[in-house]
């Protein structure tokens, strides 16, 4: 198998503090691969040292055959990240915001306005394209903040709990755009509580905790071989049931674009 992302002993220390311990995982190019874990277990800082946003303690990875230690600036030109926390100017219309972005990604004239187009169009915001996205729901939001992740085509797709919050109707339009991107060859690492949605979209799933991960395989399997009746029962059973609590004060995913275009 080809792999688009691998880690070799990628470890993340905060003082005392071992959030992220020796993980070595592979996801194949093409795969849509969950990332699941407990509040606190090392899944957003797994997810940020890939992204390049923050430097591994020890141990380095790979994501599209660039080093994260060396070719930073190279992942970020072939990778999109959607977050949870939508990045995107609500004084500004759709268009407006996806001509900004689009130009920041190298992108220009008649090109970027047909993808822009096209992208509108897809998630079925044409008619909404001159309204101020302040006056939009979360759903509009979060679809117009998916096109605006992948308008340079980027060959690997970071989600970051794209579902959370919204209606059941916006929840699935998403779900099916993340299964088109992935069925056009896009590698997908998707981060999620849903379990339902875990197993409903991935091709295999990677649990996570205190640092490690401690399960990786096709949900199906997980399922059969912990005698589990649904992915949630699987994830309880090896995460245990005591409630996490988790502060977080660290560098946020939102600031991708930031140091994507200014280092």
């Amino acid at each position: 198998m080809e792999y688009e992302i691998e880690t070799f002993d990628l470890t993340k220390r905060f003082n005392n503090f071992l959030a992220v311990d020796h993980v070595n995982l592979s996801i194949g190019k093409g795969e849509l691969f969950g990332l699941l874990g407990p509040n606190g277990a090392g899944k957003t800082t797994l997810f940020r040292m890939l992204c390049t946003l923050l430097r591994p303690s020890e141990g380095t990875a790979k994501v599209a055959g660039f080093d994260i230690l060396k070719e930073s600036d190279k992942i970020r030109d072939v990778i999109g990240i959607v977050t949870e926390k939508v990045i995107i100017y609500e004084r500004l219309t759709p268009v407006e915001n996806l001509m900004f972005f689009g130009r920041l990604y190298g992108l220009n004239g008649e090109e970027l306005k047909t993808r822009v187009n096209e992208l509108l169009e897809k998630v079925q915001l044409t008619e909404y394209s001159n309204k101020l996205v302040g006056t939009f729901s979360s759903g509009m939001r979060q679809r117009l903040s998916i096109i605006r992740g992948i308008l340079h085509s980027p060959r690997v797709i970071f989600l970051d709990e794209p579902t959370v919050g919204l209606d059941p109707q916006s929840a699935r339009f998403i779900r099916d755009l993340i299964i088109e991107l992935n069925r056009q060859g896009k590698t997908v690492i998707l981060t999620t509580h849903i379990m339902e949605e875990a197993d409903q979209l991935s091709h295999r799933v990677g649990i996570i905790d205190h640092g490690r991960i401690i399960a990786v395989d096709k949900p199906q399997n997980l399922k059969q071989n912990l005698n589990a009746q649904t992915l949630e029962d699987v994830f309880l059973k090896l995460t245990g049931k005591g409630l996490r609590d988790s502060v977080e004060s660290r560098v946020p995913l939102r600031d991708f674009e930031g140091r994507r275009f200014h280092g």
